[in-house]
């Protein structure tokens, strides 16, 4: 009931916003045949009209019983059609605040030359303001099409990372991080598959996967189970769980369905010949030395995110170590407990974040909306000593693309 509520409170939204967007939109087709009025004032009720059926569609089918390509695409563009009206809006209503301030400042000279409050014309609105403010969310909207090409143009960014505690044996070790690979969203097993071809080609000493292999239910790794069978590493592939893995936003007909679903799950990492560590340690030996590798389970500091992490007890044993890399899905969790409570914690591997698969990245600045959630949503940071690198993700969620935020494959040399 309360998710049906939502929805109507949705629709009703979507309608205020399209009127809103439809009076400048009015204005700056003013001036055109009335015939090529029509036809543009058409197609965009049209639209419109078809986005508040989809959204009325929805509940009453359920979400996950409509077709997979209208989920994922169309869906993608109605949402991405309303944050373009969204962001349009804004420039409208800089407009009309304009408008209200010219008026109320042409009342006050009325009354002060004792002439009391004057009919006449409203302010008009800003033909510059309606033009910028549409073909600012035009953009935005023609950016966001463009982003479905680029979810699977793969691109390896390489790091190297020094530790004045790193044994001897372990320098010029080259290690293979991946992230958030969502493969109920994965549709192009042929792309997949030069995916993990450019991971191999790198030629990795360990690889680490650090969590969300799936968006809901372990089925969805079916189909694609052999092609990540091919990731391997002289020292092991490792992984662990995140927030999606649990089954968590998914419907089940029962908890047992549920419990199933994740030893399922688990069972997958094994065959295909990854090491899923479970709020656990293991040592990774080379050349004579040892380093630590812990993996927790999911710990989020942010809210509605799930803590089956525990990090005292994925870390007990692993104290003669004088080297530690930990695995933790949310980077999240390095600031809220890793810095605080374990400050010999050398390396810590995230994802989680997907850099919000939207945002900009030119030497010397970068930007994305992820950055007001996330203090730490992309790349390598520092604290002290200790490093954290937060990787984007190798698949995607919701927004059926990329825009800025390429899909990434992390290869790091430690030194």
């Amino acid at each position: 009931m309360k998710r049906l509520f939502g929805s109507w409170i949705f629709i009703l939204v979507m309608l205020a916003v399209d009127f809103y967007v439809f009076q400048s939109l009015r204005l700056v087709t003013n001036g055109l045949p009335p015939k090529s009025r029509l036809l543009i004032h058409g197609i965009y009720w049209s639209f419109s009209v078809a986005a508040v059926l989809l959204f009325i569609f929805i509940p009453l089918v359920g979400f996950e019983s409509i077709p997979k390509f209208i989920r994922t695409y169309v869906f993608a563009i109605v949402v991405g059609l309303f944050i373009a009206k969204i962001v349009a809006s804004v420039f409208f209503l800089v407009d009309d605040l304009r408008r209200v301030l010219q008026w109320g400042g042409n009342k006050a000279v009325d009354l002060a030359n004792g002439r009391g409050i004057q009919s006449g014309d409203g302010i008009p609105r800003s033909i510059f303001l309606s033009w910028l403010g549409i073909g600012v969310g035009s953009g935005l909207f023609g950016t966001l099409l463009y982003g479905f090409g680029n979810k699977y143009k793969y691109k390896v960014e390489r790091r190297k990372v020094t530790f004045s505690n790193l044994p001897e044996s372990f320098k010029g070790l080259k290690i293979i991080h991946i992230s958030d690979i969502h493969s109920g969203s994965l549709d192009d097993k042929k792309a997949v598959e030069k995916g993990v071809q450019k991971i191999m080609e790198l030629k990795p000493d360990l690889v680490f996967f650090t969590g969300d292999l799936v968006n809901n239910v372990a089925t969805e790794m079916d189909p694609l189970v052999e092609i990540f069978s091919g990731i391997k590493a002289p020292l092991g592939v490792y992984s662990i769980l995140g927030n999606h893995d649990y089954g968590d936003y998914f419907q089940w007909p029962s908890k047992e369905a549920k419990v199933q679903n994740l030893d399922k799950l688990k069972s997958i990492h094994a065959q295909m010949g990854w090491k899923l560590l479970l709020n656990e340690n293991v040592s990774i030996k080379k050349g004579g030395a040892s380093i630590g590798l812990i993996g927790v389970e999911n710990w989020g500091a942010k809210a509605n995110f799930s803590r089956y992490g525990d990090l005292k007890k994925a870390y007990a044993g692993a104290e003669h170590h004088s080297f530690r890399i930990l695995l933790s899905h949310d980077p999240s969790h390095w600031d809220a407990e890793v810095c605080k409570e374990h400050v010999d914690i050398d390396l810590t591997l995230s994802g989680h974040t997907h850099g919000m698969q939207f945002g900009v990245e030119i030497p010397g600045f970068r930007w994305s909306p992820v950055q007001y959630v996330y203090k730490q949503w992309s790349g390598l940071y520092d604290n002290g000593n200790q490093k954290l690198y937060v990787n984007r993700g190798f698949g995607f969620l919701g927004y059926p693309g990329r825009v800025g935020m390429l899909p990434e494959i992390t290869l790091l040399e430690l030194a």
